[in-house]
Parts: C-alpha cells; structure tokens; sequence
C-alpha cells in the first residue's frame, strides 16, 4: 500500500488537486537530517469543530478537533500548541487498516449546549464499525480525557490503535520518545514540557517512532499489524502508537479512555495522565460540565433577541470564556487555529506558529465588549488590565501582536490598536489612576505621532484595520476619535483637565476633517459621494494608485476600493445612521461586496481581496501582485457590524444575526469566512455560507454574534460611548 498522511485528505481533496496537505510524508519539505529527524512536522487544517478547555484556571490544557480527530492541544499556554493531533486507527489485522480522518464519516456536535463537551460519532464508510467519542479536559489537572466506544456493526472483531503526534512547545521537530505499557511518553529538547498517554484498558503493544521512517501509522499500514516497533525515538517528528488492549467492537469489549497528560517531564506527566484515568471519566466530564454551568448561570440571561440562535448565542460566549489564557489573565487569543500557510512551519514567517495564537488589542477591544455585553464584567475589565500592563513603554503605543505574556511578535504600527484600549477601559469603568497612566501615554502618543517613512502625523495610520495598507482610513480615524474623547472623560475624572482640553480640540480637528481625507465625489462606483477604504494622501478625489497585496491589482485607483468598515463611524458615535454619505456607501459596498447565500447575507473585507483560498480549493499562501491566485472570501463578523448599523437605522437585524448563527458548524464553531458563491462553492466541500478552511472558531466572529444580539436587545450598539456619541450626534 502506498504511504498515506497522519492526516489524510480532506473533503476539500475531491476538488482540489493543488492543496499543500498540513502534514505528511509528501508535505512539505523534508529537513536536513531527515529521515533521521523525520519527515517535517505541520500543523493541521484550521477548520477546527471543537475547541474546548475545563473553567478552572488549575487545568492549563486546551484541546481542538479537526476532520474527526483530535488536533491541536495547547499546554501551558494558548500560545504553545503541545500536541499536533491524537487520532484512532481501526483494523482487523489482516485486510484492512482504517484510518478516522480518511475512512471514518464524523459528525461532531456539543450534546449540552451549555458545556463546550464535544461529541464526535463516526461511522466507517465500510459500514464495519462505528465510533463514538466524548471530549473534555480534566478540571483537576492538565490532562484532556477521551472516552471512545468503538461498537463492530457486522460481527467483525477489530483492533483499536491510538496514534499521538506531539508538537511540545509549539516544534513538532524536537521531541524524543518512549514507549511502554504504562504510557507513550514524550519530553522536548529545549523546554521542561512533556505529554503522557496513557489508556484504559491499557496499551497491549507499542511504538515509538520518527513520521515517515519507523513510526506506528506505517507500521499498520504496511501489514495490518503492529509489529515489536521502537521503544525510544528522536528527538525529531516524533509518532507514538499504541493498541488499546481487549477492544474489538463486540458486547463487552467496546469501551476504552484515553488520557493525554502534561507535565515538566516525563515522570510528572505519567503521573497526571494516571491520576486523571484513576478520577473516573464520567465523573471527570460531569465536573468539567458543572463548571461550565455555573459559568453560564453566573452571566445574563439569553437575550430575547437571541432566543431563536440560543445554542448559537451560548457556544459563542463559551468560546470567548475559552480563549483567554489562565496563567495570564485577560490575555485572549484571536482563535486556537493556524490557517492555510500559517500552519506550514515556513522559517522566518509562521514558525514556530503563531499568528491567530497571539493578542491583538484591537480583537480584545471586540471581545471585551462582548464579555461586558453577556455580563462576564471581570473578564472585560481583566482583559483591560492585561492590554495596559504590555502597552509598550515608555512612548505608549501597542504591539501589532504578541503572545500571551505580552511578548510582541509583529513589529508594525496600527493606531486603531492604540485608541481601542482606551475606549474599552472607558466602556468598563477602568478609570481611576492606575489606568490612567496608561490610557494618558496612549492618547498623547496619537497627538504626538509622526509616520516615520512619509512625515504623515495621525489619524494617518501605518497600516489600518486589516494590517496591509497604510493611509487615511474612516475606521481607524472614528477609533482615534472616540479613544481622544473617551481619554479626555477619563482625564477630567483623574482632574486633568488641561490634556483632557488638549485632546478634544485635536478629536474636533480629526471629526471635522474625516470626509475631506476619505470622502470621494469623483469615484467610478456611484455618482454619490461614498467613503472610501483607505486614501493614501488624504486627497479622495484623486486617483491615486495603490497595490492592493495578497496578488491583488498592483495598481488600483484607491476610488475603486470599498470597505465596510467605515460604519464604526456610526457605531462608536461619529456619524447619525441617517448621513447621506453614509448610506450612499452602503449602496456602493453592498454591490462591490455583498454577498447572498442560503444562510444569508455576508460581506466581503474590501474590493479585490485576496486573502482566502484559490479557485479550486487550495490554501492562501503569500502570492505575486497581479496573479488573482487566492481570494478573500466573506466574513461573518462583517455581517454582524452590518446588523449593528441596522439597529442603529432603526432596522430589524433578525436577518443578520440569523445568518452568523447559520454560519456555525454542527458543533456551533463559526469561521472567519464563508464559501461565497465562487468556485469552489457548490461543491461538496464547500457549501455557499458555511465555513471555509480559514481559522475556526475565530473569536471576533463570536464575539460579533454576542454583541449584536445585546446590541438589538438595547436598541443601540453595546459599545457605543456615550461621551463621543453626545459630543457629535446630540
């Protein structure tokens, strides 16, 4: 039999026959001392239908599921992926060997709507068998816990293999491993991190190996058998496998758990993921339930407003609880997923991964609000305090991004993320002198800021929203201008009366003057005047060019160039719904970006993105202007700002909020994009409205979902400052 991936080919495969496959012994590149190491270790398919993690802050372990089996788990951190994924292998040991993400239909759902417990039941396309599995993480300590029932449906007696893929401290290509039958057990090069896993019943016999060389998964699918493998391996891609002892499928023998343990080493790690097989499953996951439950209870009821999205609505305030970090509170990372190439392990950009394992400020301005929103008032409030104590000294401004303990990662500038801390610390009461310090750095580094390369002082940005242009953006100057005046209310409260003077009379400036920088008359997209994305001199009436990135148009007059964007006018405050340059845009953006599908309507980011896969279903990777490879497809979260001007206007957002419930998966994970009507949708991969393989679940897309639904609640944006919208609507 020719070699297959440990992680098999995706629906998508049927389609496209240009996929870069995530990890495998034909992706990618092999290292320099393969096969010694291994053939090079990736991350998998950011597609993910389960994140999940126990509420307690003693359980440090956040586990995924992806294409039906486990994939990323996180240990300590939300930054550092330990595992890369932990899948089951069925065989007979004589014809057949299955592989779950290969030869196994799965379903994956959450069976308690207020419990982040996974579900995932799989049948084989053979009809032999089916496959059962619960997830959750044990509340008491850093291990996840798998109960697995694997049930023959044809009288056939199997064999049932658990296959582990470590990645410790975010490498998948410096581990060492032993195997035994107490446990599989792996220890890092470099890091005091470890991972055990152990089953019950216990491993019959076992395999240590490198991928591609001498690991397990070959093994099996060689000849059907495990044969005597290693017992020791690495360090390098590491591959542990084990045989459940006593599974076939029949009456009696259809049981097992599994359990991956971390520790600081090996000894610490068996002994955790012992401990937890000794607590009992079911009692572990009636204890990872009730404390998710009392979450639940302890935030505000479901809106009405939601009542028709309930389940929805809760996995989306679940998955906000969930992605913020334990050791460091009020740090939340923008999804659990590296998508496309950012899971490729490419030097010098994606490895070790990061990317959507970071903080952005501007993501927990959009989380926090949807925290203090649903009633979780000290995550909003911590979130707050975690953005002060990095905010970068001694000039006042943010990180682009960093990880979880502040350490900044990208090195580029976006003054929206530099406003946003402060309007978030004015929506949660976070005023007193403390805060104030901060919020005070951050305001006059906007007074003081000068772009470097073109002289350019603010609201001129060197990059906008959406991290790939600079210029004047409507966005990121209505978010200077609610920072300048939320930072002025909360310098009157600490008696500062002159900055607060000093940065109103700069707010005023920007406020009268945002038209004139973004507002074109002379645009071919309607005889109306409309706001445009960005303008790169302030002079909207001029055609100048721009490239637009992602293999865009190299050159594109900035009057083509839309984006929904400019509706945070409206919400923070700036602008009445009902301003004619406002509502000529949205004409303008709805026939450039709009788009309709049988969930509903979605918008895409700007004209000619390209930040999404290609035509034929392959990923986005970093392409040449001009070539149109990939295309950016439509995002939910755009949806929900869209609903949130709705209710604004006075509008029924219903449909809106409908349609990013819609969006979700069985397992209630929505994505950062959807299929939108070009090829490959339509397809069986690729339904029109549901999510593409771009990170899943995005925590903007469920914070969006939150926060419009108390939005329609109240009548009136959640995040609204009243001082800016009294300064400039009444």
């Amino acid at each position: 039999m020719p070699l297959r991936t440990l992680i098999g080919p995706t629906a998508l495969a049927l389609v496209a026959t240009a996929l870069v496959a995530p990890s495998s012994a034909a992706a990618g590149p092999a290292v320099d001392d393969a096969p010694a190491r291994g053939t090079k270790s990736q991350w998998t398919e950011a597609d993910k239908a389960g994140f999940g993690t126990a509420r307690t802050r003693r359980s440090n372990v956040w586990f995924t599921l992806q294409d039906g089996r486990v994939s990323e788990v996180f240990h300590p951190d939300l930054s550092t992926p330990s595992t890369r994924s932990l899948e089951l292998v069925v065989t007979d040991g004589r014809t057949f060997t299955d592989l779950e993400t290969e030869d196994v239909d799965v379903v994956t759902t959450r069976p308690d709507e207020r419990s982040l417990r996974f579900r995932q039941v799989g049948t084989a396309t053979s009809g032999r068998y089916r496959i059962t599995k619960t997830f959750v993480t044990d509340p008491r300590r850093d291990a996840l816990v798998v109960r697995v029932r694997l049930e023959s449906l044809d009288g056939g007696h199997y064999r049932l293999y658990a296959v582990h893929d470590p990645a410790l401290a975010n490498s998948g290509m410096d581990d060492s491993g032993r195997s035994g039958r107490d446990g599989l057990v792996a220890t890092d090069r470099s890091e005091p991190v470890a991972s055990a896993l152990v089953s019950r019943p216990r491993f019959g016999r076992t395999s240590t190996g490198v991928l591609g060389r001498d690991d397990g998964w070959t093994d099996l699918e060689g000849d059907h058998r495990l044969d005597d493998g290693g017992r020791r391996a690495g360090p390098g891609n590491v591959v542990q496998t084990g045989r459940v002892s006593g599974i076939t499928g029949l009456p009696g023998e259809q049981r097992a758990t599994l359990v991956l343990g971390y520790g600081t080493d090996g000894r610490d790690a068996l002994r955790t993921a012992t401990a937890s097989v000794r607590s009992g499953a079911r009692a572990t996951a009636a204890r990872y339930d009730r404390g998710w439950h009392r979450y639940v209870r302890s935030l505000k009821r479901v809106p009405d407003s939601a009542a028709g999205v309930r389940a929805q609505y809760l996995a989306s305030a679940l998955v906000l609880a969930a992605a913020e970090d334990k050791l460091n509170p009020g740090a939340l990372v923008a999804s659990p997923s590296a998508p496309w190439v950012w899971g490729d392990e490419v030097k010098d950009l994606s490895s070790p991964s990061g990317a959507y394992h970071l903080v952005w400020s501007r993501d927990s301005y959009q989380f926090g609000t949807a925290l203090w929103a649903m009633g979780d008032k000290a995550a909003a409030r911590r979130s707050v305090d975690w953005l002060f104590d990095v905010q970068q000294q001694p000039d006042g401004s943010f990180p682009q991004n960093s990880d979880v303990e502040g350490t900044p990662v990208w090195s580029e500038l976006q003054l929206d993320e530099v406003a946003l801390p402060i309007v978030l610390a004015h929506l949660v009461g976070r005023d007193g002198p403390r805060t104030y310090r901060g919020v005070k750095r951050a305001a006059n580094f906007l007074v003081r800021f000068r772009d470097e390369e073109t002289g350019r002082r603010a609201p001129y940005s060197p990059q906008e929203r959406w991290e790939n242009q600079s210029g004047y953006s409507p966005n990121s100057i209505a978010t200077q201008v609610a920072g300048l005046v939320c930072a002025a209310d909360i310098a009157r409260r600490n008696g500062d009366r002159a900055s607060a003077r000093r940065w109103l009379r700069l707010a005023d400036r920007w406020h009268a003057k945002v038209k004139d920088w973004t507002v074109t008359t002379t645009g071919p997209l309607s005889e109306a005047p409309y706001f445009l994305r960005i303008t790169k001199d302030g002079r909207p009436d001029r055609g100048t060019e721009y490239a637009i990135g992602d293999g865009g148009p190299s050159e594109v007059d900035q009057r083509r160039v839309v984006d929904p964007s400019f509706l945070d006018l409206v919400r923070l405050g700036l602008l009445p719904p009902e301003d004619r340059d406002v509502v000529s845009t949205l004409a303008v953006v709805d026939a450039d970006l709009r788009v309709e599908t049988p969930n509903g309507p979605y918008w895409h980011r700007f004209s000619f993105d390209g930040y999404g896969e290609t035509l034929d279903g392959g990923q986005w990777e970093i392409t040449e202007d001009d070539t149109g490879t990939t295309l950016g497809r439509a995002w939910p979260l755009l949806t929900g700002e869209r609903g949130e001007y709705a209710v604004t206007a006075g509008q029924d957002a219903t449909v809106h909020l409908a349609a990013m419930a819609a969006a979700a998966g069985s397992s209630d994970m929505i994505s950062e994009q959807v299929w939108d009507g070009r090829a490959p949708t339509g397809e069986a991969c690729c339904p029109a409205g549901e999510g593409t393989r771009a990170a899943t679940p995005l925590t903007w897309s469920h914070a969006g979902l939150v926060r419009l639904a108390w939005t329609m609640e109240r009548g009136t944006p959640v995040d609204q400052p009243d001082v800016v919208a009294r300064r400039y609507l009444r």
